[in-house]
């Protein structure tokens, strides 16, 4: 039998620290939340893999490393409220409910939403709601929201989600610009984002988020 907690343990000491996330909470979210729950049953074996792992067609739950250097540069607050967009199977709202007062979970495929729903209320994450609706959307609903993070790859972020970020708020987004990924940490301020480069990674462009490709002659 795999020892799952072992395995969480090596996951933390040697992609999470060694990328310079130190922060508590962080570190103790990701000791605390059973990765191997959450992707999908035949890939329990390769949750703790320094690589992200495929879950749908586009869509991936993102490396260890690249979803808590994210969050080392969110700096999630205990009584903030955190909008989590392609949740999947909802491991990133479960480590993010450790941090933050609440999430609201976004999901667009009713399977992965069903899924993920059960997970989260065994594991006790009773302060996750989970949202099904186009990924595009967000939740404005449940917003404004302190925090954003997105589980994917973009190209660009439509209005309508940077909308509901409120003042003073933080977004998380992986921009894939050709090969090359740069994760950006965006801050509210009188109106407008100012976008500040955090660290390379790479993942597939979430459906949706691409780039509409200019129309020529």
């Amino acid at each position: 039998m795999t020892d799952f907690a072992a395995r969480r343990t090596m996951m933390v000491d040697t992609q999470v620290r060694p990328s310079d996330v130190t922060k508590f909470p962080i570190i103790d979210a990701m000791l605390s939340v059973p990765r191997e729950l959450y992707v999908p049953r035949e890939q329990a074996e390769a949750a703790y893999i320094s690589e992200n792992v495929p879950i749908a067609p586009g869509r991936v739950v993102l490396e260890p490393r690249t979803l808590s250097k994210i969050l080392d540069g969110l700096n999630i607050e205990a009584d903030e409220l955190v909008l989590d967009i392609g949740a999947g199977y909802g491991y990133s709202s479960a480590v993010v409910a450790h941090m933050a007062e609440a999430v609201v979970a976004v999901e667009d495929d009713e399977t992965l939403a069903g899924e993920a729903q059960t997970i989260l209320s065994e594991q006790g994450a009773d302060n996750v709601i989970l949202h099904v609706g186009p990924l595009t959307e967000g939740a404005s609903q449940h917003g404004p929201y302190d925090v954003i993070l997105i589980q994917g790859a973009v190209e660009q972020v439509p209005d309508a989600i940077l909308n509901q970020l409120k003042e003073g708020g933080r977004i998380g987004c992986l921009f894939m610009e050709g090969a090359l990924g740069v994760v950006r940490i965006g801050y509210k301020i009188d109106g407008d984002l100012t976008w500040r480069f955090a660290f390379n990674a790479s993942a597939p462009v979430l459906p949706g988020f691409a780039k509409e490709a200019a129309f020529t002659l």
